[in-house]
C-alpha cells in the first residue's frame, strides 16, 4: 500500500509554540493534509523575521515544510515557507479562551502524523463560530471524541441495541455507550436523536443547534467523557476559564 505524500503547501494551524533557540520556534501546527506536526520554524523570533507575524493562534495559514529530521529527542520537520490563509480574525474575550482550550484538547488527544481532514474543517468552521458560546464548544467537543472513535452510537442503547426512545432520558457512560439513568445526570433521548442525526449529516451548524437545547447537561456529560479519555492530563485552560470568570464576578 502506497503512502500518499502531503501538497508541497498544506493548510495548518498553530496550536502550540516553544522556544528552541535564541532565535528560533518549536511549533505544533494541526495541518489538514498530515494531522499534528512537530516543526521547527528557524529565525522566526528574530525582530525583522515575515514569520513573527503569520505564526499566530487560531489563525489559518499555508505551510511549507521539510522532510522529518531529528532535533530536541523526536521528529521535527522544518519550516520552509509560511503565509497567512485567510479566513476569520482572532478571536478576542470569552472566544479566545475557547480557541485555546480546543487547542488544548487537540494537543492532548491528537496523536501525531494522524489526519483528521473532517476533524481539521470542522475545528476552522468551530473557530468562526466561537461567539455562538457553549453550544459551539460542545458540538466540537462532540465532533473531535467521533473522529477519534471516541463516541458511542447515540442512536441506540447500548445493553440492549434499542432504539433509543424519544420520550425517556439517558446517561452517556465512557465505558459503556447510552445507558439508562442511574444518577442525577441525564439526557433527553430526543436531543440524543437529534445529536446523531446531525453527526451523521456532517453539518457543524445543525449540531451546534442540537447542542444549543441542553446546554448545560451536554456540557457535564462531555466533560465526563473528556476527563475519562484525557486520563490524568489536566486541561489548563478550563482551570484559567474558571477563574477568570469567578474574578469577573466578584
Amino acid at each position: 500500500m502506497r503512502l500518499t505524500r502531503p501538497p508541497a503547501l498544506q493548510s495548518a494551524y498553530v496550536l502550540h509554540q516553544h522556544d528552541w533557540s535564541e532565535s528560533s520556534l518549536i511549533l505544533d501546527l494541526f495541518t489538514r493534509e498530515s494531522g499534528r506536526v512537530a516543526v521547527a520554524a528557524k529565525g522566526a523570533k528574530r525582530p525583522y523575521s515575515q514569520l513573527r507575524a503569520v505564526l499566530l493562534p487560531l489563525q489559518r495559514i499555508s505551510v511549507s515544510l521539510s522532510k522529518p529530521a531529528k532535533a530536541d529527542g523526536g521528529e521535527v520537520q522544518t519550516l520552509r515557507t509560511a503565509e497567512w490563509g485567510g479566513g476569520a480574525t482572532m478571536p478576542a474575550g470569552a472566544a479566545l479562551f475557547s480557541g485555546y482550550y480546543l487547542n488544548e484538547l487537540l494537543m492532548k488527544l491528537l496523536a501525531r502524523h494522524d489526519p483528521h481532514p473532517r476533524l481539521f474543517d470542522a475545528y476552522a468552521d468551530t473557530l468562526a463560530a466561537l461567539a455562538e458560546g457553549d453550544a459551539a464548544l460542545r458540538a466540537f467537543e462532540l465532533k473531535l471524541l467521533l473522529e477519534l472513535g471516541l463516541l458511542p452510537d447515540l442512536s441506540v442503547v447500548a445493553t440492549t441495541q434499542a432504539a433509543i426512545d424519544p420520550a425517556r432520558r439517558y446517561q452517556l457512560s465512557p465505558e459503556s455507550g447510552v445507558i439508562a439513568p442511574a444518577g442525577d445526570s441525564s439526557l433527553p433521548g430526543t436531543l440524543l436523536i437529534q445529536l446523531q442525526a446531525a453527526l451523521l449529516h456532517g453539518s457543524m451548524a445543525a449540531l451546534r443547534q442540537a447542542c444549543a437545547a441542553e446546554p448545560q447537561g451536554l456540557k457535564t456529560t462531555l466533560r465526563g467523557l473528556l476527563h475519562y479519555h484525557l486520563g490524568h492530563q489536566p486541561l489548563r485552560t478550563r482551570a484559567l476559564m474558571v477563574d477568570v470568570q469567578q474574578l469577573l464576578d466578584s
